[in-house]
């Protein structure tokens, strides 16, 4: 009786989905997004709500009762000082490391995809398939994380408020069977109206549904329901826990008078981009280690947490989220009492205890503690000019301020959205201008090395387009741009008239064409133009772009893809000494990609009813080192099913050369696995 009940319910809502997400998908722009911006946004802030009434009970169950130990709250949170230390130092490790035991446990036995930070799931259901998080990560997120930072972890809460609104968002998408386009972007603001309701601060958030998702790009499309989704989810949170900044009206009587604060501001943000930059790192080179080393998944959030409580008997400051100290950082008594030694150690020390709480496996987010790493970065520039140099505020809080914004905003590389969201959870606007310099600068050095504390983010948009039709033909990396161009239907010489070069390229119905000059060497290429020349004072050259982006024929053809934008809809194919060799567009990638399908099922056709699977690590003194898979050195029963470089899979195509240490999973009858093994382990 209870299964008919539950199968009756589930087809019922069924039904309901299927006519709610016909009536959504014809819906108008506006009525679209007006409904499911408002109902993402009261599910985002009444998630906000709830995680953090739960971490609340859990911080006063685990830290202060068990531990004997309760941090300061910022002012939005209670804004209490907190104890002056430990009744009980010895608890501290064995609270801290019971705690990541216990997430361990929840998260790696019911859903281990919500382990770490969250946010980074949720950029890639945005820029893979908005449809992939299930709402039991959601769910054990949301308790793992109440668990590993109210038992003293080092973790923000904006991850797993982020996974919640950016889970029903999912869920809207499955159940609504919304399009992708719109299921991105229901993800999307989902991620940047829950991190908005959590912290206060709206407009930052709705900034952050379009800027988080891509490196150095922003998904415009999100930003508008993001504004609508933002306000809502602000609306339902404040008007159950209050509407006020999370660190109070710090700064408001700042005005930015002198110039000669920049060269102090911009200090901050050169020290914020390294200090940045040093977080991400850390932070995973402690992920691949705890990876790498043996034992059960689900003791080793335990071990990170143990060594944060024992690291917090020297300095306090790194256990919880840290949002009181950062209080205390914005008011100058309170950080004066500060041993100077301990504000120019915290924020390394954040940086490791978040490491060892997040990257060892445990739950909870990154933003949260970046910004407290942020925050005391400058803090301690101020300790240290405060005494000596011209021109420094009597308040440390405009150079804390600023600190936030430069450290965690670059390494993010969401630089505005963090930078209004620190202003709106601080209230102090009037910092907005002299922190442009700060920021820039902390930008610039964090881009010019490439990190991102979002490993999921992508480069821009033309990347992510890319990336989603090699998800849907992954065959592709092992074509070569060679095999799938097709012959110009027309070359254009530079020194042809402009009227008989416009007749050539109607009369062929092509939209463009590759121009050479008079040795043959590609010089641009030139549109279809709606202009006519009776006199012939124009030639093709004057309206050639010199900028067109080519491809090489060796290049594998989704390198083609990541330029094939929809404002370009063919590229020339040039070799090195500047030959026009082809073209290719869309027709002639799926083509190809035809052609890859045939010739893989002709592949696995030879597989053998007796056929098994190895993994074989190449060694550096086999004599196939250098030499490509098709040379024809491995015996024709054996197929090589994939090639493993370090962290990144490679198309096992003839062209691919093998290496030392790659890893080759291969099919294939016991003996000839056998024979291969030998040949690629021995010399």
């Amino acid at each position: 009786m209870p299964g008919a009940v539950i199968g009756a319910t589930q087809r019922t809502l069924r039904r309901a989905g299927d006519g709610a997400g016909e009536w959504v998908r014809r819906s108008s722009y506006l009525r679209k997004w007006l409904v499911l911006g408002v109902t993402i946004g009261v599910i985002a802030g009444l998630g906000a709500v709830v995680f953090y009434l739960s971490l609340s009970e859990a911080t006063a169950l685990l830290l202060d009762k068990l531990g004997g130990y309760l941090p300061p709250n910022a002012y939005g949170d209670g804004g209490s000082t907190g104890d002056a230390g430990f009744t009980r130092w010895w608890a501290i490790p064995l609270v801290v490391g019971g705690g990541g035991l216990l997430a361990g446990l929840i998260v790696f036995t019911l859903a281990p995809e919500a382990e770490g930070h969250g946010t980074d799931a949720a950029i890639e259901a945005v820029n893979t398939n908005p449809r992939m998080i299930r709402m039991r990560a959601v769910l054990v997120k949301l308790v793992a994380s109440a668990i590993t930072i109210g038992s003293g972890g080092s973790a923000g809460r904006e991850g797993p408020t982020a996974q919640i609104s950016a889970g029903f968002g999912s869920l809207l998408t499955r159940w609504l069977d919304l399009p992708l386009r719109d299921g991105r972007i229901a993800v999307a603001v989902g991620i940047g109206s829950g991190i908005g309701a959590i912290f206060g601060a709206p407009l930052g958030g709705a900034l952050l549904c379009g800027a988080i998702v891509y490196k150095d790009d922003f998904e415009f499309s999100a930003i508008i329901p993001g504004v609508f989704t933002a306000i809502v989810s602000y609306g339902v949170y404040g008007s159950i826990l209050g509407f006020q900044p999370l660190f109070g009206y710090v700064a408001t009587d700042y005005r930015f008078t002198d110039p000669v604060q920049l060269v102090w501001f911009a200090v901050i943000g050169i020290l914020g981009g390294f200090i940045g930059w040093l977080y991400a790192k850390t932070f995973y080179f402690t992920v691949g280690l705890t990876h790498r080393l043996p034992g059960s998944r689900i003791i080793k959030p335990a071990i990170g947490g143990l060594l944060v409580g024992v690291l917090a008997l020297a300095v306090p400051q790194i256990l919880g989220s840290g949002y009181g100290w950062v209080q205390h950082a914005l008011n100058r008594a309170t950080l004066l009492d500060l041993p100077l030694w301990l504000v120019l150690v915290l924020p390394v020390a954040k940086i490791v205890a978040t490491s060892l709480t997040v990257g060892s496996g445990g739950s909870g987010g990154i933003f949260g503690p970046g910004m407290v790493i942020g925050a005391f970065t400058g803090a301690a520039v101020w300790r240290l000019l405060e005494p000596i140099a011209p021109a420094v505020p009597h308040s440390p809080a405009p150079f804390v301020v600023v600190g936030m914004m430069s450290c965690f905003g670059s390494i993010a590389r969401v630089p505005l959205a963090v930078m209004l969201m620190v202003a709106e959870m601080t209230g102090s606007i009037t910092l907005l201008a002299p922190a442009m310099v700060a920021v820039g600068l902390s930008y610039m050095i964090v881009r010019a090395s490439g990190e991102t504390i979002y490993r999921s983010q992508l480069e821009n948009r033309d990347v992510a387009m890319a990336n989603r039709l090699n998800r849907a033909m992954p065959l592709l990396q092992g074509v070569a741009v060679a095999d799938a161009m097709v012959p110009p239907r027309l070359v254009l010489a530079a020194d042809l008239p402009l009227t008989e070069a416009m007749h050539r390229l109607e009369s062929e119905s092509v939209p463009g064409a590759p121009v050479v000059d008079a040795d043959g060497r590609f010089v641009g290429t030139v549109a279809r133009i709606g202009r006519s020349d009776p006199d012939g004072h124009y030639c093709v050259l004057d309206f050639v772009d010199r900028a067109a982006v080519t491809v090489p024929p060796d290049a594998s053809v989704d390198l083609a893809i990541e330029a094939l934008v929809p404002e370009r809809h063919w590229l020339p194919v040039v070799d090195a000494q500047r030959h026009v060799r082809g073209v290719i567009g869309l027709r002639e990638v799926v083509a190809a990609y035809r052609r890859a399908v045939q010739q893989e099922i002709g592949r696995f056709a030879t597989v053998a009813a007796d056929v098994e699977i190895a993994d074989v690590v190449v060694a550096a003194e086999s004599p196939l080192v250098g030499s490509a898979l098709g040379d024809g050195q491995l015996p024709d029963g054996v197929i090589v099913a994939g090639v493993l470089r370090e962290d990144t899979s490679l198309p096992p195509s003839a062209a691919t050369t093998l290496a030392a240490d790659d890893v080759l999973t291969l099919l294939g009858r016991r003996a000839e696995l056998d024979a291969v093994a030998a040949l690629l382990t021995a010399p």
